[in-house]
């Protein structure tokens, strides 16, 4: 792996408006690593996340990827920013209209000139790299939930990108399925060596994939490191998340101005 940080935020800041969502957010990733994003809903992953595809710039600070900051960037060098990322969606996001065949096909007619004949080629490889050889006639309908995010996979790495970016790839999978998309995340990022983000809630499989962890809470960084460096760490926040404990640092209330009483008696 190399040691060169490939995607780094320095003192990064984001609001919506006066709703402030990120503060002082410092990390890096280096290339080739595959880093988990963790925190509770609304501690700023997904912003994290559009960050880092150009989608949104922060009003503080700076987001480089490859030694780039994205806010300098033109709107045609932006495009070949995300020319060079893959992202699989939470529940895949086939189009439902096309054949397996053809949402595989999609990224590498549009982004390439490709011939048809070589697309075909790669296409069967990339499903044959999922273990989905031979089911490239069928329709989004006709998959079960795991082959669906398998096929949605292959689409992601139809043209080998650099960056990959995972979003809750394990939601709404059984046991099995979970586990074998896991495995093949993992097999794919090395065999790409691509560096890779995951936003995640699966505590468990995500650790034992994962080089490095970077845990939010509060709109803030409360922890990055390995995953070994997290278990040992001795934090509330990390403790809770990883505990599913309903009591801790983060509320389980929107905070409110007044409390339920007022609210009831109109006070």
């Amino acid at each position: 792996m190399n040691h060169t940080p490939f995607i780094q935020m320095n003192n990064v800041a984001f609001a919506y408006g006066d709703r402030p969502i990120l503060n002082n957010i410092n990390f890096s990733i280096e290339q080739g690593a595959f880093a988990a994003i963790m925190g509770g809903s609304g501690s700023g992953k997904t912003t994290l996340m559009r960050l880092i595809t150009g989608q949104i710039h922060p009003q503080q600070g700076e987001v480089l990827v490859d030694g780039k900051n994205l806010a300098a960037l033109s709107a045609d060098e932006l495009y070949e920013h995300r020319r060079r990322m893959g992202v699989l969606f939470q529940h895949g996001a086939l189009f439902t209209d096309l054949s397996v065949f053809d949402n595989i096909a999609f990224p590498m007619r549009e982004l390439t000139k490709l011939p048809e004949a070589v697309i075909r080629d790669l296409v069967i490889l990339k499903l044959n790299a999922v273990g989905l050889r031979g089911v490239e006639k069928l329709m989004p309908s006709e998959l079960s939930g795991g082959m669906a995010r398998r096929v949605a996979l292959a689409r992601t790495i139809a043209l080998d990108p650099e960056i990959m970016l995972y979003d809750e790839p394990f939601t709404g999978l059984d046991p099995i399925s979970l586990g074998v998309i896991a495995h093949l995340i993992s097999r794919v990022n090395k065999a790409l060596r691509s560096t890779s983000i995951m936003v995640t809630h699966d505590i468990e499989k995500s650790l034992s994939i994962v080089d490095q962890v970077i845990f939010l809470a509060h709109g803030e960084i409360m922890f990055s490191g390995t995953p070994s460096e997290m278990k040992q760490l001795d934090s509330p926040w990390v403790k809770q998340f990883v505990g599913g404990l309903a009591d801790g640092p983060v509320a389980f209330r929107y905070p409110a101005q007044t409390d339920l009483r007022q609210d009831l008696l109109g006070a």
